[in-house]
């Protein structure tokens, strides 16, 4: 029998929170990150920073908190709990469960989100401990991970031919990559480029005032960064990468359609891939967000035209475990399963035009 115990981080731990989650087992997301958690503060959610202790090793988790009226309150265990394997996550959620009890908030469910790899054994494992399957929330919880650690001529040797041939085929034709200060002009033109991606529209998008601070909150903690290709004398091609501890992530990206450089998009990922391993010793990049592999080939997918695109620098996609519910009052969350949790998501919308999570 698996134990964990759980309790709020001290003032120390959440100073210096960004060390303690890196230091995970496989090492922390910046989803759970002090930045994104402040990003999150100011769009209905409320940060708590939790301290999870179990067999031999202790883990530090961001929960999101949001409160429902005449329910209580969602925590959103965001890319958590942070545990070694499938069979400690159970404990380690209702450890949590036993945190909000014991300090007196009125939980009705925990949102848990494994950041293990999926497959039936771990899908067996969750819901035979009676945590319920609901739908994913995050963007990679498919998606196409590069390791980093070859050298440089190596890793463009490993890329996927398509991949391998548009870098090379860029540089040959003198295609030039800016790193970009990050300026209201350069977010304001990302935020632009973003509006092409074929799976968003201007209604989808969150605003630009959440992503200025995303964006502004990843730079100012040293660990998030802009390149730009120009076209015409225009941004035809942008990127916003993340490195945090040895992870590199291509958080948000865009690009206006008409291009006539070939491989210009892909010679930006591989000058952040290169620039990340080179300054931080990155040893892995995930593209943020594919198809699931059982897709990857399906045409009516919305997200087809970026597996392509991501899956031409490593063919392997990597399906995570996603969402499962803790149930905590069986009551609370049948009404938020029938019928108010749709409610929610349709009353923030109207008065904020942004998604609930």
């Amino acid at each position: 029998m698996v134990d964990f115990s759980a309790r709020f981080a001290t003032g120390t731990e959440q100073r210096d929170w960004d060390s303690l989650v890196t230091a995970n087992p496989g090492g922390g997301n910046l989803l759970s990150s002090a930045a994104f958690a402040e990003v999150k503060s100011h769009h209905g959610w409320r940060p708590r920073f939790v301290v999870l202790e179990g067999p031999g090793y202790t883990t530090h988790n961001l929960v999101l908190e949001k409160k429902v009226p005449l329910i209580g309150a969602l925590w959103y265990l965001i890319k958590g709990p942070a545990v070694s394997e499938a069979a400690h996550v159970p404990a380690a959620a209702r450890a949590v469960a036993d945190l909000a009890r014991r300090e007196g908030h009125n939980v009705f469910a925990i949102k848990v989100e494994p950041d293990l790899v999926d497959g039936p054994e771990v899908q067996e494992v969750l819901r035979s401990a009676g945590l319920v399957k609901t739908f994913n929330l995050q963007p990679n919880d498919s998606t196409a991970v590069l390791d980093t650690t070859p050298d440089a001529n190596q890793l463009l040797r490993n890329l996927h031919s398509r991949g391998r041939n548009a870098v090379r085929r860029a540089l040959r034709e003198g295609v030039e990559v800016r790193r970009m200060e990050p300026t209201r002009e350069t977010f304001e033109a990302m935020y632009s480029l973003m509006s092409h991606i074929e799976d968003r529209s201007a209604a989808r998008m969150r605003s630009f005032e959440y992503y200025s601070r995303f964006w502004q909150n990843f730079v100012d903690a040293g660990q998030g960064r802009f390149y730009f290709v120009y076209e015409d004398g225009q941004p035809s091609v942008g990127a916003f990468v993340v490195n945090y501890g040895t992870k590199g992530t291509y958080k948000d990206g865009g690009s206006r359609p008409g291009r006539t450089q070939y491989g210009d998009s892909h010679l930006v990922q591989w000058q952040a891939i290169t620039d990340l391993k080179d300054e931080f010793g990155i040893v892995e990049y995930d593209f943020c967000g594919t198809p699931p592999s059982a897709r990857l080939k399906d045409k009516d997918h919305p997200h087809h035209g970026l597996g392509l695109f991501k899956t031409s620098f490593t063919k392997t996609v990597t399906d995570y475990a996603g969402c499962y519910d803790l149930v905590v009052s069986a009551w609370k969350y049948r009404v938020w399963n029938t019928i108010a949790e749709r409610v929610a998501r349709q009353i923030y919308w109207r008065r904020t035009h942004q998604p609930f999570y």
